[in-house]
C-alpha cells in the first residue's frame, strides 16, 4: 500500500504544474490509462476470441440439440469443440480480471486513514471541490448543487453518456451477430434473456460510482470510457 501511495504521490507531483490542486485526480486517470494500456494486448486477443466464439455458435447450437438431455456429455462436447478450434471460452474475462487488483488498491488507499503507520496524506487531495476519499453520500451533505455534489453530477453525466454509447454498441453488435438457432429456428435456451440484459450492463457502473470513494470512482469512469472506445474500435 505504501509503495502504491508513493507512486500516486509521485505522479501527482509530476502533474502539479498542469493540474494544480487536482493533480492527484489526474494521476489516478493517468494510472488507469497505463493499466488499460498494459492489458490492451489481452483485450485485442479477447476481441479475436469473441469473434471466433460467435462463429462457433451454430455448432454449439447443434451440440445442444444433440446432447440437450445429457448435460455432462454436452459440456464435454462443447469443451472439445473449443479445444479443436483453439478458442478459449474464458479469454474475454482476462482483461477485466487483471484490472480488479488495481481497483481494490485505489479503493483501500483512499478508504484508509493511515498508511504504514502514518496519516494518509492522499485523503487531502481533491478533484475540484470534492476530496478523493469522499463518497457520493458524503458529497450530498453539502447539497446536490454544492461543489462536491456538482463534481459527482459531472461524473454521473459522463457515465450515463458512456453507458448509452455502450448500449447502442451492444445492440448493434447483437444485431450483426444474431443469436444461434437450434433446429426449427428456436433460440438456444437462456440466450434470449442474456441478449436482453447484456446491453444494460454498462448502466450498473452508475451504482459503483455512487458507493465507492471518489478516487476509485475516477478509476471506474476512466476504465469504462476506455472500454467503450476500445470495443468500438476492436469489434467494428
Amino acid at each position: 500500500m505504501s509503495v502504491f501511495a508513493h507512486l500516486v504521490e509521485h505522479l501527482a507531483d509530476l502533474l502539479q504544474p498542469l493540474f494544480g490542486a487536482s493533480a492527484a485526480a489526474a494521476a489516478i486517470v493517468l494510472f488507469t490509462a497505463l493499466v488499460r494500456l498494459l492489458v490492451h494486448p489481452l483485450s485485442r486477443a479477447a476481441a479475436r476470441g469473441q469473434k471466433a466464439r460467435t462463429a462457433l455458435q451454430p455448432k454449439i447450437a447443434e451440440l445442444r440439440r444433440k446432447h440437450g438431455k445429457n448435460p455432462e456429455k454436452l459440456q464435454k462436447a462443447v469443451l472439445e469443440l473449443h479445444a479443436e478450434e483453439k478458442v478459449s471460452p474464458l479469454a474475454g474475462c482476462l482483461p477485466g480480471m487483471l484490472q480488479i487488483p488495481a481497483f481494490f488498491l485505489l479503493y483501500h488507499l483512499f478508504s484508509s486513514d493511515t498508511i504504514g503507520g502514518e496519516a494518509n496524506g492522499l485523503l487531502g487531495h481533491r478533484l475540484f471541490a470534492a476530496p478523493l476519499g469522499q463518497r457520493w453520500t458524503d458529497a450530498l451533505q453539502g447539497g446536490v448543487l454544492g461543489g462536491a455534489g456538482l463534481v459527482y453530477a459531472g461524473l454521473f453525466v459522463v457515465v450515463a453518456c458512456v453507458a448509452a454509447f455502450s448500449y447502442r454498441l451492444s445492440k448493434r453488435m447483437m444485431a450483426a451477430n444474431p443469436a444461434a438457432q437450434v433446429g426449427g429456428g428456436e433460440q438456444m435456451p437462456g440466450l434470449g434473456a442474456v441478449t436482453k440484459v447484456m446491453p444494460f450492463m454498462s448502466f450498473f457502473t452508475l451504482v459503483t460510482v455512487a458507493v465507492v470513494p471518489l478516487a476509485a470512482a475516477l478509476y471506474v469512469v476512466t476504465s469504462t470510457t476506455w472500454s467503450a472506445v476500445e470495443r468500438a474500435v476492436l469489434y467494428r
